[in-house]
């Protein structure tokens, strides 16, 4: 294992360790002499790094995405740590711990995948499981969408993050279903699993997180659709308009003309389905913004363009002085049990086991509120 990691850097500290090369940027001081300004990274961050001197004898020995053994510096610059690097060389992928480089889900993939299988399962409406179920059962797509992040930089950009996040909207999907009556859950749920699934080819990430060249002409929701409308070609009797709603939700899950999004939810279910997609989302954008922000002095993180706001570091705020708290895992929600048949699909009850923190505080919210004083 590679010491150390981004996340253990100490300032005014040599250090001799190995990244993945995120950015290569060639520079020209004033002098015009020619330096490196790097971005390096391992599964716990990024840290930017130069290299000023003899850069001539490593200018072509490698690239972005390449693994590189460095030697240098830690300094403070900006309030971030810098790496001034006084020697460097590329390493064979021989020398390589591939976990070491790449951030992942905290939770394993297969047990994740047979969570989502057991959401799926719960399913009422026929032609809306055997669709999700035609797609979960492709070899190729499932072993996609088991490793594939849900995003590139913004939010769950580690391996396992877009199943992970569905997962999440599976919660948040029965939640809020339950205290909406007039959702039709399985409706929702094929939104839930479907809207991005068009991620697992829009994105590369057999090294570092990029887009394929098909997802940088077309996008996830155009390779969404071709998926879907590929496997529908197995189901003649699936209801022209039951498939208008499903491709109408992953059409308007951005919600907005100006965030990417074809149309505008247009029903309840694609309205919720944005909702709760949004509010995943940016929970989980500031909760690695807190988590990886490097900046050495303050309670606040740097600006994130994302959520349009600096995030507070609310352990630093509270408690002055000492070492922040490991976030602990949070327990998950156990797969429904499959619910009676009926006309529209019901939310099967939450079993005895409790769901994530996040969804029990949710649904305690959600419930009628006493009367007030004096009313």
């Amino acid at each position: 294992m590679k010491s150390p990691f981004v996340n253990e850097v100490e300032p005014n500290r040599v250090i001799t360790t190995s990244f993945l090369v995120h950015s290569k940027e060639i520079r020209q001081k004033k002098s015009g002499e020619l330096y490196l300004s790097l971005l390096l990274g391992d599964r716990t961050g990024e840290l930017d790094a130069k290299m000023w001197d003899n850069v001539n004898e490593v200018l072509e020995s490698f690239d972005r995405d390449d693994f590189v053994k460095v030697k240098g510096l830690i300094q403070v610059f900006h309030n971030r740590p810098q790496l001034t690097i006084h020697k460097m060389r590329r390493m064979d992928a021989s020398e390589i711990e591939f976990t070491d480089y790449f951030p992942s889900s905290r939770r394993e993939a297969g047990e994740m995948w047979c969570e989502l299988r057991g959401f799926v399962t719960g399913m009422t409406n026929p032609h809306l499981r055997g669709l999700v179920e035609a797609l979960l059962d492709d070899e190729e797509i499932a072993a996609r969408f088991r490793r594939a992040p849900a995003a590139k930089q913004i939010h769950h950009a580690y391996l396992g993050g877009l199943l992970e996040h569905v997962l999440s909207l599976c919660g948040l999907a029965r939640a809020t279903a339950q205290h909406y009556s007039n959702i039709d859950y399985d409706l929702l749920l094929t939104g839930v699993v479907l809207h991005d699934i068009g991620k697992i080819y829009e994105l590369n990430y057999e090294r570092g997180f990029s887009y394929s060249n098909d997802g940088q002409l077309l996008g996830h929701i155009s390779m969404a659709l071709r998926m879907i409308g590929e496997k529908l070609r197995d189901f003649p009797e699936f209801p022209a308009s039951l498939r208008s709603l499903v491709e109408h939700m992953v059409l308007s899950h951005h919600g907005q003309l100006e965030f990417g999004s074809p149309k505008l939810p247009q029903f309840p279910e694609a309205l919720l389905l944005h909702y709760i997609d949004d509010m995943d989302s940016k929970m989980e954008c500031m909760r690695a913004l807190i988590e990886k922000d490097r900046q050495v002095e303050g309670c606040f993180t740097t600006y994130n363009s994302a959520l349009g706001r600096q995030a507070l570091k609310k352990e630093r705020y509270l408690n002055p002085g000492e070492e922040p708290r490991r976030p602990q895992p949070v327990p998950q929600p156990v797969a429904p049990a499959s619910p009676a048949s009926s006309e529209r699909a019901t939310v099967p009850p939450a079993p005895e086991q409790s769901d994530s923190l996040f969804a029990e505080k949710l649904k305690q919210a959600l419930l009628p509120a006493g009367p007030a004083q004096g009313s």
